[in-house]
């Protein structure tokens, strides 16, 4: 009987891991680094964008920042954050650090919808990352990147936070969210060369965790529909928002996907912004 318990707790262990990512930079972010960088170069875009999106026209998102990061490896990844301030942007944590991976360096691109040229390059080590970021499971996957003073421009500006808005779950709304990453899975031809955009809708966190479990999909993560259209490798970091009048404010930070790729149809993970306002706050 208790050879029977132990096979059966095995089991319930294997069937409850959470099926995401367990080293970013490793599993996605370098490989993509590559890809992005040489069609970059080659300046190969065959019009394809972020999984069931589109191009993403220069001064659309000017909160967006890419991130090329260094690793201590000498490695090169890629993620993105959001401009709060002249000197301040968010991204989430997992970008500098996460499991066998650590960032030595950010450069922060804005007014880009390339990665490795153009725009305005801001290059940083000031990270400060949420204190009780969970590696394992990316709860409070949150960092705070200070940046040397950045001018605004028209393609260059700040996003708000939902402030007056710190009970809105947001289930059934659309929102935006972009980046530099891939547009499918498994193939150099999927991958974006250019900024790209999608719209996405917000779903409940009890639906969300049926795919991720409870100790993943908590309070403080907000999650998307990932039917026909989602994030992707290389978003992380990156975000999402919504118009609130004429002002673009900022409810979520990409965070995780499913492990099998971002065209299963699985929701994605956002960190939840009202949650952690009064931590941002206190560091802008």
């Amino acid at each position: 009987m208790k050879f029977l318990v132990v096979l059966v707790a095995l089991a319930a262990a294997v069937l409850a891991e959470e099926p995401i990512f367990k080293d970013y930079h490793q599993e996605i972010g370098v490989s993509l680094a590559a890809k992005i960088k040489a069609r970059e170069e080659a300046a190969d875009f065959d019009g394809s964008r972020i999984t069931g999106g589109n191009a993403s026209v220069l001064g659309s998102h000017p909160h967006l920042g890419g991130l090329v990061i260094t690793l201590t490896t000498g490695q090169t990844s890629v993620c993105g954050s959001s401009l709060l301030s002249n000197t301040r942007a968010v991204t989430a944590a997992h970008c500098w650090r996460h499991g066998n991976s650590q960032a030595r360096q950010f450069v922060v691109v804005l007014g880009s919808t390339l990665l490795f040229s153009g725009g305005v390059r801001v290059t940083t080590s000031n990270v400060t990352l949420h204190a009780n970021y969970n590696e394992y499971n990316l709860n409070n996957d949150i960092a705070i990147i200070t940046l040397s003073w950045v001018t605004y421009t028209n393609v260059i500006q700040p996003i708000g936070l939902p402030t007056s808005q710190t009970n809105n779950l947001f289930v059934g709304t659309w929102a935006w969210a972009a980046g530099f990453g891939a547009t499918g899975d498994n193939s150099p031809i999927t991958t974006s060369q250019f900024l790209s955009e999608v719209s996405l809708q917000v779903i409940t966190n009890a639906v969300c965790a049926s795919t991720y479990n409870n100790s993943v999909v908590v309070s403080s993560v907000i999650c998307v529909s990932g039917q026909g259209r989602s994030t992707c490798g290389g978003d992380s970091g990156g975000s999402l928002w919504v118009w609130v009048g004429s002002e673009r404010n900022l409810i979520g930070i990409t965070s995780f996907g499913h492990a099998s790729g971002c065209q299963r149809n699985f929701p994605a993970g956002f960190v939840r912004v009202t949650s952690f306002i009064s931590w941002i706050q206190a560091r802008l």
